[in-house]
């Protein structure tokens, strides 16, 4: 079979794509238990906010293993048939099988952009080591971002796995065959501490100037965390991107949507974008920059 995918290209792509709606249907789990399961622990955790209200935690094990998907609105629960990614969603027309009520259309969104971009890193990189590694980092990201879509919070559970990870490929650096990943560990471990610094340096700089705090702690870890996968002189680029992205967007619901200017707007997104285009592209960006600018 490894012999199969390293002389065909196209297989290794399909059964990348594949695996990745599979792993999609797992990410939406993750992104809808994860901060539940938080919010759980964090309420046994502290008795002044274990004496709120919690009726709508889950009572019971609740973990990304139990209990059965089920429907949000009657309960209804999820048959293997019925949790098939994105055919399941058109075969059932969007509804639930119990009570009828709409499914969220976010659901096979993610689980074929899971599958496009996985396809996506597969066809970069081709079959290997540092593919592998690529893919795992475009499950991570996209989680990671929808979470903090959800409720502005990039759990560490999920950035600093990411960080050690990025460090941990360093030490098999040079990876034969690999050209952006498995960088060395200088890089890697510089990258880790100017990703988490320079935001953090950002963060409490417009905390002197305005009282307010512009992002959380949770994006100097994700940056780190990029950092030290692609190493420090792909943070300029990361910054970059993810600013000028952010800035667009940002400007485009406040103007079109009426969006709440007090009301935050994730920044976590935009960093994990850029970071997974620098994975991609990161050195031709920056070898056009620098012929444009020459």
């Amino acid at each position: 079979m490894l012999v199969l995918f390293q002389q065909s290209p196209a297989l290794f792509i399909s059964v990348a794509f594949l695996t990745a709606l599979l792993v999609g249907s797992f990410l939406n789990v993750v992104i809808h238990r994860l901060p539940l399961m938080m919010e759980r622990e964090w309420r046994q955790q502290c008795k002044e906010l274990a004496e709120t209200p919690a009726t709508e935690l889950p009572e019971g094990r609740f973990d990304l293993v139990a209990p059965r998907s089920r429907c949000p609105s009657c309960g209804h629960q999820i048959s293997a048939l019925q949790n098939i990614p994105v055919v399941s969603y058109l075969m059932l027309r969007g509804k639930c099988a119990g009570c009828g009520k709409p499914i969220s259309k976010r659901y096979p969104v993610i689980e074929a952009l899971t599958a496009v971009l996985t396809a996506v890193c597969a066809w970069r990189f081709g079959f290997g080591w540092e593919a592998a590694a690529a893919i795992a980092m475009t499950w991570m990201l996209i989680a990671i971002s929808m979470i903090d879509i959800d409720h502005q919070l990039i759990p560490d559970s999920m950035s600093l796995p990411l960080l050690w990870g990025g460090l941990l490929l360093c030490l098999f650096h040079p990876m034969p065959g690999a050209e952006v990943l498995f960088i060395d560990p200088e890089s890697a471990i510089v990258g880790a501490i100017a990703g988490y610094l320079s935001l953090w340096s950002v963060y409490h700089l417009f905390r002197l100037l305005t009282g307010k705090e512009g992002m959380g702690y949770g994006d100097f870890k994700l940056l780190g965390a990029l950092g030290a996968w692609l190493g420090w002189k792909m943070l300029p680029l990361i910054i970059m991107l993810s600013a000028v992205v952010g800035a667009i967007v940002g400007i485009s619901m406040i103007v079109i949507r009426s969006h709440d200017r007090s009301v935050p707007i994730p920044f976590g997104p935009y960093l994990a974008a850029a970071g997974w285009v620098a994975m991609l592209y990161g050195q031709r960006i920056m070898n056009w920059y620098l012929d444009l600018a020459s």
